[in-house]
């Protein structure tokens, strides 16, 4: 598993830009199954795995969307249009590709924190395994 950025699309898939020769592309065209390793930026830390059917894309305009997103997401500033060519020859130099990973299921671990150093017991809450789909059951109770 190694660090990506990741952006969501209007269908609901999560969409990665990698370079075609590195080891993810590879596995994807070999076996068509990722998992994603979901870490959540708040307190206390949580983490969400996705597993997704995978495939490469060959949509170059969607490619350079995720692209411009991501430097987006990465510097906090938005990318001037102006400089879409720059990142589509980037694009074209590194041999990226779109890697389109079509969630269906989850396995989440709810965050559990200390609330002091001196604690005697630790507890944790049970991890689970659901269809990406299931309902929140927070939100829909």
């Amino acid at each position: 598993m190694s660090i990506v950025y990741y952006v969501p699309d209007d269908n609901g898939d999560l969409l990665v830009a990698t370079m075609a020769e590195r080891a993810k592309a590879k596995a994807v065209a070999r076996n068509g199954k990722v998992s994603l390793c979901v870490l959540d930026e708040t307190w206390p830390f949580a983490y969400l795995q996705v597993y997704c059917e995978a495939v490469i894309d060959d949509d170059e305009e969607t490619l350079v969307d995720v692209m411009m997103a991501v430097a987006e997401r990465m510097s906090g500033d938005p990318v001037p249009a102006e400089m879409r060519p720059a990142v589509k020859a980037v694009a074209e130099q590194e041999g990226r590709v779109l890697v389109r990973c079509r969630p269906y299921a989850t396995f989440v671990t709810p965050p559990r924190h200390l609330h002091s150093n001196n604690q005697q017991e630790l507890t944790h809450w049970v991890s689970a395994s659901m269809p990406w789909d299931a309902p929140d059951p927070v939100t829909n109770s």
